[in-house]
């Protein structure tokens, strides 16, 4: 059995009633976690608990899948040779304005919320905005109450000073769930060297992704992956270094509606044409590759999957 696999974030379709089977492409004979984005600006609140609602009984009715909210629950489940399961937030939008669903969206699952999603609401700006206001007075409200319930507080998608804001308001380790880097591959998505150590100072992780269109010119390989998490490393250092895949099982519906939204997702999304992503089955050969390079056992446990599992240890165990 390898290191423990941790993917902080990947995609199914937001849909009620859609299959879970396409996240056991991600089992393998390591230990795997997975989260699952349940919503971002275009859910609210009852659709978000919908899907939730949705997911969780998928997932329960799948032999090798198991939603877990504890630490405790996901090394239960992976020693079962279980993918254990938990949610994201890509936005603040399914909150409905209400700091107190935050808490209902928790005990379903959600461990992760990102402030905003491309563009500017109520708790932020965002990283294809013209303009970066950094965090509202809500914003920090949302972060102190992310504190409160046990949900780690993720840069990903934030505009540069919300991010920065994001890492200054929490009393906890925030994440860059899916956000590789900007010194390697100028992309507004991607972090700065700035927004990467004041993750680090709050002892979080930034998750670099498996999304060709960050990584480099359309170019999802585990030597692209590489070169971010290289970098990363040298500048913040390897306890605060992980990875995604961001990988998008609904890629076709995403895919349209990027070419249905230029005012969402603007030309930085289509320049090099199709957006490619990592597959599950290359991702999960990670560790193996970074052997390949010299990485010693002990850094690769740690971007794999232990440093995610830190933060969760530390941030999940305040419910």
């Amino acid at each position: 059995m390898g290191s423990l696999v941790w993917d902080q974030h990947a995609c199914l379709p937001l849909v009620v009633g859609t299959g879970v089977e396409p996240l056991t492409r991600l089992a393998s004979p390591a230990p795997t976690f997975v989260s699952v984005n349940a919503g971002y600006r275009p859910q609210s609140f009852a659709d978000s608990t919908a899907l939730l609602t949705s997911f969780r009984a998928s997932i329960a009715a799948h032999p090798g899948l198991r939603t877990v909210g504890t630490v405790d629950e996901l090394r239960a489940a992976t020693a079962s040779g279980q993918v254990a399961v938990a949610f994201d937030l890509e936005d603040a939008n399914p909150l409905d304005g209400d700091l107190d669903n935050l808490a209902r969206l928790a005990e379903l699952g959600v461990r992760t919320v990102a402030p905003t999603y491309n563009h500017a609401n109520r708790a932020g700006s965002g990283c294809l905005d013209a303009t970066d206001a950094g965090l509202t007075r809500w914003g920090r409200d949302l972060v102190a109450r992310m504190n409160e319930v046990g949900v780690v507080p993720d840069g990903s998608h934030c505009g540069r000073r919300t991010g920065l804001d994001i890492a200054a308001a929490s009393s906890g380790p925030v994440v860059y769930s899916h956000s590789c880097m900007a010194a390697v591959w100028e992309h507004p998505r991607n972090i700065t060297d700035d927004q990467a150590r004041a993750c680090a100072e709050t002892g979080g992780v930034v998750g670099v992704t498996g999304v060709g269109i960050f990584l480099g010119p359309n170019t999802p390989t585990l030597e692209a992956m590489a070169r971010h998490l290289e970098y990363a490393v040298e500048l913040v250092g390897i306890e605060h270094v992980g990875v995604s895949t961001d990988h998008s099982f609904d890629a076709d519906d995403f895919l349209a509606e990027i070419a249905a939204n230029p005012g969402v997702f603007d030309e930085s999304y289509t320049r090099w044409g199709p957006i490619q992503w990592m597959p599950p089955e290359d991702f999960v050969r990670l560790e193996d590759f970074l052997a390949g390079r010299g990485w010693s056992p002990s850094d690769i446990a740690a971007v794999t999957g232990g440093n995610f599992l830190r933060v969760a240890e530390r941030v999940w165990a305040r419910r």
